[in-house]
């Protein structure tokens, strides 16, 4: 009588456990990590129309307070503020396409690789092109997701 009733618990505690512990697991599966994806790539995308758009609430809401944007030069930091001032208002791009994107979530974190190819206004009237790799780091902040960070090279043009 022990022996089942000892039995009986361990069932009923191996119940509850997977009862409490299936709605957590399934929140972390292959379908939630390409929702938060997808939520990545949508995030992304209002990036890249914003910065070719020179909106500034638009840049303000997608980034962290902490952001640190670096430059391809290796040389240029920007943060938040020296970011969003340097986009706002203007049309710095005829053209933006970020192509090849990678997005990898872990938990509230986000890594992004993308290719930026850019038809840059130059200040004389003339265009320039940016041909850039970029990682971008994204932090999922009160249910948002902001980028908090980005770093680019020069690439030689395809």
């Amino acid at each position: 009588m022990v022996r089942t009733e000892m039995y009986s618990r361990r069932v009923l505690l191996a119940g509850v456990t997977a009862g409490v512990a299936a709605p957590l697991l399934a929140g972390a599966g292959p379908a939630h990590a390409a929702d938060e994806e997808e939520a990545v790539a949508r995030q992304v995308e209002a990036l890249r129309a914003a910065i070719l758009g020179g909106d500034a609430k638009a840049l303000g809401a997608l980034t962290h307070p902490q952001l640190s944007y670096g430059h391809s030069s290796g040389r240029k930091i920007e943060t938040q503020a020296q970011f969003v001032a340097s986009l706002a208002g203007k049309t710095n791009y005829k053209s933006l396409a970020f192509s090849e994107q990678w997005i990898q979530v872990v938990g509230d974190t986000a890594m992004v690789r993308h290719v930026w190819d850019g038809a840059d206004i130059l200040p004389g009237g003339e265009t320039g092109r940016s041909y850039i790799a970029v990682l971008q780091v994204w932090l999922k902040d009160g249910g948002a997701w902001r980028l908090l960070a980005r770093q680019s090279c020069p690439l030689k043009p395809a």
